[in-house]
């Protein structure tokens, strides 16, 4: 095939965009990526001697539906116990199975029983927010909201013989399941998270595994299969121009940083959301259509970030796969801190263990979404060292526990991405998801179609966020293609 094809974007949907068309016999394919690596959010790095996810840390829901699942086995990346048929039925509902220790910023060590109220509560009204994506009706414009609301009135009915300090308590747990809530949607506050659009997202079902020698071991092998010199490294993408009446052997032109000029029939833009939210003005000429841009900005992108923490010995029980840090003073029902920059630590919701201890000795990975999140990046190590040494000892009651490493993720700093993941925003529906991936010039448009086609995780429909998501976008989009010549190659000379 003779068609020449740009991907701008060198992560998961831009890199499986180029395997299928590849393979499908597409001969004129190339990558430009900002970056001098491959992977994009999948990121692994080193802590110590261990080998951490900077970014992408689990596959989500690993069954035959998952790509990223199958891939990873076809490639031999995972531990056995993740091949099990039982591990790929197991419904998690979104969150692991974790066996957590709770802590009270008192010092005090809490029982599961004892905030077992609060979650049953906050599962319900979690459960209810996702329902208003097929029934419509929603009552308030956020989730924040509506399990606020509903908190509020339930705490009333159902613990009005509770003691004030039991009812606190839980109320403090609340908060707490919210700012857990934050870094699963990848949001600052569960009050921008729109109530209607809540439910788009699917899960799929088994237990979330990890890929023991790393996520970026799934990129090693993908590019592998592709000519080596398929992406072009540290060359960032200026503009896209589209539609010109006047480049009708080519109809795109990709403008590069540094001037190069690479005529095209098509591009595939995968850049992250986040990205495209800050720099859209820029990079396509003629400007995106304004229902695409709304939905761009209606959308919602934020930050999710990682602190790894490493102990010479563990505090925590040895069948602990979690830590939850629980304040005292937080029954308002929060997710987010009033003084970002004396209390941004509180956003932290607690710690997963990682594990096998044989492999990562005693450590933790913290886990802090928002602008608290964004704050601690313009941190230096030493400053979050202290932060967390001084929120270990308070809440375990222990002054000598005392941190022997950090290692903390950037993704809002990170000029590339402009955070995590995306989500959807308050006023978002399924159109904006629909809108997302619609290639230009719309359909219509008497010009060349499918000029510019958009992939990555933030165009799936309802796997946006997560690295499965941005797999099958990229394939979409390739098929898009795929279908598109073969659907001229079956016309007739003499129609064409």
């Amino acid at each position: 095939m003779d068609s020449r094809i740009v991907i701008i974007g060198s992560g998961i949907a831009g890199i499986s965009a180029a395997h299928k068309l590849i393979k499908s016999g597409f001969h004129h394919v190339r990558i430009l990526e900002a970056t001098g690596r491959s992977g994009g959010r999948v990121k692994t790095g080193r802590f110590g001697d261990k080998v951490v996810e900077i970014g992408a840390n689990w596959i989500h829901g690993p069954c035959e539906e998952n790509p990223v699942f199958r891939l990873a086995r076809q490639y031999g990346l995972l531990d056995p116990e993740a091949l099990i048929p039982e591990n790929q039925e197991i419904e998690i509902g979104g969150i692991p199975p974790w066996v957590p220790n709770i802590f009270l910023s008192s010092g005090q060590r809490l029982t599961l029983e004892e905030l077992d109220p609060a979650r049953e509560m906050f599962d319900k009204l979690l459960t209810e927010s996702s329902e208003f994506a097929t029934k419509g009706g929603e009552p308030t414009a956020s989730v924040g909201d509506f399990i606020r609301s509903g908190v509020q009135k339930q705490a009333v009915e159902e613990w009005k013989d509770v003691d004030a300090k039991t009812r606190s308590l839980r109320l403090c747990a609340i908060s707490h399941l919210l700012k857990q809530q934050c870094c699963v949607n990848g949001t600052h506050s569960m009050d921008e998270v729109g109530l209607g659009a809540f439910g788009l997202y699917k899960c799929l079902p088994g237990l979330d595994c990890t890929f023991p020698r790393g996520y970026e071991g799934l990129i090693t092998n993908l590019l592998a299969e592709l000519p080596p010199d398929l992406v072009t490294y540290n060359r960032p993408v200026s503009c896209v121009h589209w539609n010109d009446a006047e480049r009708t052997e080519k109809p795109v032109m990709v403008e590069c940083d540094d001037g190069e000029k690479i005529a095209a029939d098509h591009v595939i833009v995968t850049v992250p959301l986040g990205y495209l939210k800050k720099h859209h003005s820029a990079l396509f000429c003629p400007p995106l259509p304004l229902h695409k841009l709304h939905s761009v900005q209606r959308l919602g992108f934020g930050t999710n970030n990682k602190i790894f923490v490493e102990f010479d010995s563990p505090w925590w029980d040895e069948d602990c796969g979690a830590i939850f840090l629980v304040w005292d003073d937080e029954d308002e029902v929060v997710d987010q801190v009033s003084d970002i920059e004396r209390s941004w630590v509180k956003k932290l919701f607690g710690f997963t263990v990682l594990k096998p201890t044989e492999r990562y000795g005693h450590a933790l990975c913290g886990w802090i979404a928002g602008h608290e999140s964004e704050y601690m990046e313009t941190l230096s190590e030493q400053e979050v060292t202290h932060c967390i040494t001084q929120v270990v000892r308070r809440f375990t009651g222990n002054p000598t526990i005392t941190p022997k490493r950090i290692l903390c993720s950037q993704w809002f700093h990170d000029p590339w991405t402009c955070g995590s993941y995306s989500f959807p925003g308050k006023l978002c529906s399924a159109q904006d998801l629909e809108n997302m991936m619609e290639p230009l010039p719309t359909k219509g448009s008497p010009a060349q179609p499918l000029q510019v086609l958009f992939a990555g995780e933030a165009t799936h429909p309802f796997y946006y966020s997560t690295v499965h998501g941005a797999v099958l976008s990229g394939w979409r989009e390739a098929e898009r293609l795929i279908s598109h010549y073969s659907v001229q190659q079956s016309v007739p000379k003499s129609n064409l």
